[in-house]
């Protein structure tokens, strides 16, 4: 069953991904709920930069940890505005964020129902 964001209210969804330094991810999704996402999914990466890269004039740490959360639009935006001020770039957790718009989703359940 495909849905789409007509179900969530009319209200367009979002994938949320955010990027962290290894170790923050928990910091991130403390954000994520405060500002009223659900749940998220954290993914363990690894950046392709070398150890000695500079970005913005901070070094670059290849061991990440991303944060994927699928939100209505008016949270994504709670959302990378709280990661800016409290975890953001100038942290220790270096994060950056970006949302791409959601056009269909599958959900799983074992009835096919679709519960959002």
């Amino acid at each position: 069953m495909e849905a789409s964001s007509q179900n969530t209210g009319g209200k367009e969804t979002k994938a949320l991904f955010i990027i962290v330094n290894a170790g923050f991810s928990t910091e991130a999704v403390e954000i994520t709920r405060r500002c009223g996402a659900k749940g998220a999914t954290i993914i363990n990466a690894r950046g392709s930069a070398g150890a000695d890269y500079k970005f913005s004039g901070i070094n670059y740490e290849p061991e990440k940890e991303i944060i994927l959360s699928l939100v209505e639009d008016d949270i994504a935006q709670k959302i990378m505005d709280a990661i800016r001020d409290d975890a953001g770039i100038s942290t220790p957790s270096h994060g950056i964020c970006f949302c791409m718009p959601v056009e269909r989703m599958t959900l799983l359940n074992k009835d096919n129902s679709a519960k959002f």
